[in-house]
């Protein structure tokens, strides 16, 4: 068996693992989007490194778009084998991709009128809504904990990652030549004693990891301060200055986990009297399906929907659904919360609402998650004082700001945390994928410290054999 890394290599996005098996069967782990790199993203993302029409079957991790979002790309291409996942990743994923071809689509438009003005030839975008929607079809549900056969000679299982609703660390049993290879890939591990989910579970051992190492050097505030970290911004900027608090936030997992806090402040009798709205429509329709499965909530918010039917509703929330609603905003002076998509602030409207609020020094632009370097967002928290938008130069007179505590992925203690169910001695060789080059290199020696002794850092396109 050999693997190959076509995403995901000594960065954090555009997830994607190929497994060839002896007898020529190809499994491929993830399919995820490019984003945030620039003006390489979209070559990225139009080259898989890889014929579509070879993968016989693919296992989806969980439904980020940096792990499924080429999935439409990869059915157009030929694919046409069965796509596992779990039942909210079904769920999560079937409005994430709909919702990227809507925006791949609207982009491309507004690209191809400059571009029919200078008589260039039109784009095309990476798939379409018809892409999206038939793509949908080739998902199979399973459950986390159970076994199922994935093609001759090929077992897998789910162990909850607890990442965002529904994500997994696929263990795969592979038998060839009468010996079993046993590999786990950890798709994202989320945080213990997350505020939300369910704790990473343990998983079986294994002879081959492929290890996510997003903050693999890095070590997160107390979660538990979120609310308290939370309310002081909201203070400073919309109390104090009077001005916009705007946060970009991935419309799964960290607006979910924004509502919960803001709804602890409120029913600590803490949260300022202030309208909160939620400006993004996939966040609103994400929000709807985690409420959906209150089973993979851990037991804190289990026990507080006794009291409390919705964690995620409060006074002052508002739901912004339309265009125009949107662009309301934009003449309102404030003060007023915006929490919208995308969390790196490359696409979507929360970019708008950055265009035309970060000249303003009243404003705060609140970063709450992890932001590749070359993304908008990255380039806001490396301290930039003037940033392009639309093909527009800004200078930045906002005040830019961050929360370390809300990260989905865990730090390297959770990470070593996670790891720490497994017999070092029988882990042949453990991958480092998802995380930037450098940061990989600070765990790596971190791991070989404890104890594990063949660590790689694969680069993209890199293909190795197993054994």
């Amino acid at each position: 068996m050999k693997i190959a890394f076509h995403g995901a290599a000594r960065t954090v996005t555009g997830s994607k693992h190929l497994l060839t098996l002896k007898n020529g069967k190809k499994i491929l782990l993830d399919c995820g989007m490019f984003q945030g790199m620039g003006k390489e993203t979209d070559p990225l993302n139009r080259d898989f490194g890889f014929d579509p029409r070879d993968v016989d079957v693919m296992i989806l991790s969980h439904a980020h778009i940096d792990h499924s979002g080429l999935i439409p790309r990869l059915v157009a291409g030929g694919f046409s084998g069965k796509i596992f996942c779990t039942p909210a990743t079904k769920d999560l994923t079937a409005i994430l991709l709909e919702d990227s071809a809507g925006i791949q689509e609207d982009d491309v438009k507004y690209q191809n009128k400059r571009r029919a003005a200078e008589g260039l030839p039109y784009l095309q975008p990476l798939y379409t809504l018809e892409d999206a929607k038939k793509a949908n079809e080739f998902f199979v549900e399973e459950n986390y904990g159970q076994w199922f056969k994935v093609t001759d000679g090929v077992e897998a299982m789910y162990t909850d990652a607890g990442h965002i609703i529904g994500s997994a660390c696929v263990n795969i049993k592979v038998k060839e030549d009468g010996k079993e290879i046993r590999l786990v890939f950890s798709g994202d591990v989320g945080r213990y004693r997350d505020a939300i989910l369910k704790s990473p579970e343990t998983f079986p051992q294994a002879d081959y990891i492929l290890l996510e190492s997003t903050y693999g050097n890095s070590l997160h505030e107390d979660i538990f301060t979120t609310p308290d970290l939370l309310l002081g911004w909201i203070k400073k900027a919309c109390l104090e200055k009077k001005g916009k608090l705007i946060m970009p936030a991935f419309s799964v997992g960290r607006t979910q986990e924004l509502l919960f806090a803001l709804n602890q402040l409120e029913n600590e009798n803490r949260l300022p009297d202030l309208d909160y709205y939620v400006d993004s429509p996939l966040s609103i329709q994400a929000t709807m399906v985690v409420k959906n499965y209150p089973e993979y909530f851990n037991k804190t918010i289990q026990h507080i929907m006794k009291s409390d039917k919705d964690p995620f509703a409060f006074k002052g929330l508002r739901y912004v659904q339309t265009v125009d609603q949107s662009k309301q905003l934009n003449f309102q002076n404030g003060p007023m919360v915006i929490i919208s998509a995308s969390g790196m602030a490359e696409g979507g409207r929360v970019k708008h609402h950055i265009s035309n609020n970060i000249e303003n020094s009243r404003n705060t632009i609140l970063l709450t998650g992890y932001c590749e370097p070359r993304s908008l967002g990255g380039r806001l928290m490396a301290g930039e004082k003037e940033v392009g938008i639309f093909g527009i130069k800004h200078e930045v007179h906002a005040e830019i700001g961050s929360i370390r505590s809300m990260s989905a992925h865990g730090d390297y203690e959770d990470l070593s945390q996670w790891l720490a169910c497994q017999d070092k001695r029988q882990v042949k060789k453990l991958f480092l994928v998802h995380g930037e080059y450098a940061v990989q290199q600070d765990f790596k020696q971190r791991l070989l410290k404890k104890g594990y002794f063949d660590i790689e850092i694969p680069e993209q396109h890199y293909e190795i054999g197993l054994t």
